[in-house]
């Protein structure tokens, strides 16, 4: 055995153990010319950059045929898929869907749904289904009607007024649902006219267990095996939609390096915002709200220990909040970065350089970013009271012993007015029955507690452990204690104590300090004004936001996309594997590596299938390519769009990114962020092999209807 040369041992372990960031240079990052995605809007389409990219030669009719082949559903994207208005989505899309049209004796989640004909496509209540038909710049009124404005208030309510007369003018002249959209922060604006379809049906949908394998543990990962596809038909006049526009399915593949394009409406995205701006997101909207899921999403895996018997609803708890809580931690941990930061930074920079390096420039922009600094400083001081004074009444966080007070505090009102002019149930007669419904027994002291506790550390870490009514609430103490000490000195903590006070009447109620009343009180009485700073700090940077967006376009103009705002958008990528653990994930993945985990997971939870899958379907090609990644630059609102080849034909649905696309939000980062997908040939060999849906399988490979 080989001497071991210690100094060279104890360089390199000093260079393992040094962090990443502290090796970094940060003047030596610079922001790179797509750092702010390739979600290019079909107002500017990227002729000359696909030419340049891929060498791909796109016009005006190739852009048309695309832009009314996609659609928009409420939350997620759709698309044409035939010529007798099939349309393609994701299951996880119509998943609520499925649920309120299950009927008797029917699960549509666990078992999925497929109509054998026409007449078994099922409507859809309260459904529709936007095409987008009419593009329009009316950048030119709207910010006519801006600047007129002597005041920053003026201008706001200018720029409004002229949005809405506008959208109702065209509304009645076109008959289509009319939408002014801002691109660019507000360098640009268009108006957009979309036909409306509101008579959807569902025509095939596969089991729950197939579509969302692996269920949230799998979520946002990569390699995937999810059949995460739902198909629905669009009806005029009762009868299917001839659509001269659809994406046809290829059954060919996509060969590596080939140009594939996501055509969605990806949701929001806060690329071209300043860096003030990210760094309060950084500091406090994402730090509150990292705080609650994290602190809440741990909580809950201590309760399943003290009580068993709860075991499944508290895991399911976890669940529901599993998904969201991986988003904002991860993002948080993005915006925390180092790299991502100087990145932005540079962008700044280089842009404030271009503006003060021209006189005409800096007149009119130069103040843009110490302006939205200003306003960013005065939420600073609002944002977090806000957020210590609404917490309480929070629909997920909130603990109900607030909601209780709450309702306390109301009752005063009631209470004050002479007996004649009380609403009936708070008259004598009824008061005592009305005071035991609105404050009943039973509080699920198990979670309510634990809410309790979360709720009054957050208004800690908003307002300081040293705000009165902070120490009022903690007690000095920290975690379950908080509560534990705070429910002995209220009322709350026993609801016949409460049903006394309310019995004393009005005056008793207001004289009581009782801690959570307190809150309440002081609640009620910051929560207006603040709401109004809020409102007059967000209205002001808006209109510094639309100067930001007036900056970008002139010094680079229509060259980089603007912000997401859910509407379409085509994205262009390539077929990309990317490094993970050690090692590589492959571009694609196979049946066979579902049933690998399947039984490598002993066939359990949420890796398990539903009996027509659990047993290898005799037919099936366990080969099929299943699910693939490419770097198309998607967020949230991009589920359910198609990918297409550049023959506008359907190569796969987008449902998924991977870990790393999820700081996307806010940069795009090619090196590893990930668009998931699932492939076009798995979607209908499934049909064919599975689901013995011959008549949609045939439909995707024709395009119409089979006769």
């Amino acid at each position: 055995m080989k001497k071991l040369n210690f100094a060279l041992l104890f360089i390199m372990l000093f260079a393992f153990v040094l962090p990443l960031q502290a090796q970094l240079k940060v003047d030596t990052v610079k922001a790179q010319k797509y750092d702010n995605g390739k979600m290019w809007p079909f107002d500017y389409p990227p002729v000359e950059y696909l030419k340049e990219t891929y060498d791909l030669k796109t016009d005006e009719a190739w852009y048309e045929d695309v832009r009314l082949s996609a659609l928009r559903l409420p939350g997620c994207t759709s698309s044409f898929v035939s010529e007798d208005g099939l349309m393609m989505t994701n299951h996880h899309c119509a998943r609520g869907l499925l649920e309120r049209m299950s009927k008797e004796g029917e699960d549509l989640i666990k078992d999925g749904f497929y109509a054998k004909t026409l007449a078994d496509e099922r409507k859809i209540p309260n459904y529709y289904a936007d095409q987008l038909v009419m593009i329009k710049d009316i950048t030119a009124e709207i910010q006519t009607a801006e600047n007129t404005g002597a005041t920053i208030a003026e201008k706001a309510a200018n720029k409004k007024a002229k949005i809405k007369e506008i959208t109702e003018k065209m509304n009645k002249e076109t008959g289509l649902i009319c939408q002014v959209v801002s691109l660019y922060n507000g360098g640009k604006f268009s108006l957009y006219g979309y036909k409306r379809y509101t008579d959807i049906r569902l025509v095939f949908s596969p089991d729950m267990q197939i579509a969302y394998f692996g269920g949230d543990f799998d979520n946002f990962t990569y390699p995937r095996y999810n059949l995460d596809c739902t198909f629905y038909r669009a009806y005029e006049n009762d009868k299917p939609v001839k659509s001269t526009n659809y994406f046809k399915f290829s059954f060919d593949g996509i060969k590596p390096g080939e140009p594939i394009f996501t055509v969605g409406n990806p949701g929001t995205t806060n690329r071209l915002k300043t860096v003030a701006q990210l760094e309060y997101a950084r500091d406090i909207a994402y730090r509150n709200n990292a705080f609650l899921f994290d602190s809440y999403y741990y909580a809950l895996e201590d309760l399943i220990k003290e009580d068993d018997s709860r075991k499944k609803e508290l895991e399911d708890l976890r669940v529901d909040l599993g998904n969201s809580q991986k988003v904002i931690a991860t993002t948080l941990k993005g915006l925390k970065d180092t790299y991502v930061y100087a990145k932005k930074m540079d962008f700044q920079k280089k842009l404030q350089e271009a503006v003060w390096n021209n006189s005409e420039l800096k007149e009119q922009y130069g103040k843009v970013w110490e302006n939205i600094e200003k306003t960013r400083a005065e939420m600073r001081k609002v944002g977090p009271q806000m957020a210590a004074y609404s917490i309480g009444f929070n629909g997920l966080f909130g603990s109900k012993y607030f909601a209780l007070a709450k309702s306390l505090n109301d009752l005063v009102k009631e209470l004050q007015k002479p007996e004649d002019q009380r609403e009936a149930k708070f008259k004598a007669a009824k008061l005592d029955s009305t005071l035991e419904a609105m404050f009943p027994d039973k509080v699920d002291k198990l979670l309510e507690n634990t809410k309790l506790w979360i709720n009054i550390e957050y208004m800690a870490l908003n307002l300081g452990k040293d705000d009165p009514l902070v120490k009022r609430l903690s007690g000095g103490k920290s975690g379950k204690a908080i509560a534990e000490n705070l429910l002995d000195e209220s009322i709350f903590g026993d609801m016949d104590d409460v049903i006394d006070l309310a019995k004393e009447g009005a005056d008793a109620i207001l004289k009581s300090e009782d801690p959570i009343l307190m809150y309440v009180r002081e609640a009620a009485k910051r929560t207006t004004e603040l709401q109004k700073q809020v409102q007059e700090i967000n209205d002001t940077e808006n209109i510094y936001d639309d100067m930001l967006g007036q900056v970008i376009v002139k010094i680079h103009n229509t060259e980089l996309p603007p912000d997401a705002n859910f509407t379409l958008r085509l994205s262009d990528g390539t077929l990309k594997p990317f490094e993970y653990n050690g090692t590589v994930a492959p571009d694609f993945t196979t049946f066979y590596g579902m049933y690998d985990r399947f039984f490598s997971f002993r066939k359990t939870y949420p890796w398990d299938l539903h009996s027509r899958w659990a047993k290898v379907p005799s037919g099936l090609d366990l080969e099929t390519p299943f699910n693939f990644v490419s770097n198309n630059d998607i967020v949230g609102g991009n589920s359910g769009s198609p990918v297409i080849n550049k023959n506008a034909e359907v190569v796969g649905l987008a449902f998924d990114g991977n870990i790393d696309s999820i700081i996307g939000n806010y940069i795009y980062i090619p090196y590893n962020n990930r668009m998931v997908a699932v492939d076009s040939r798995a979607m209908v060999h499934a049909m064919d092999e599975v689901y013995d849906a011959e008549r949609i399988a045939d439909e995707l490979k024709s395009g119409k209807i089979s006769e």
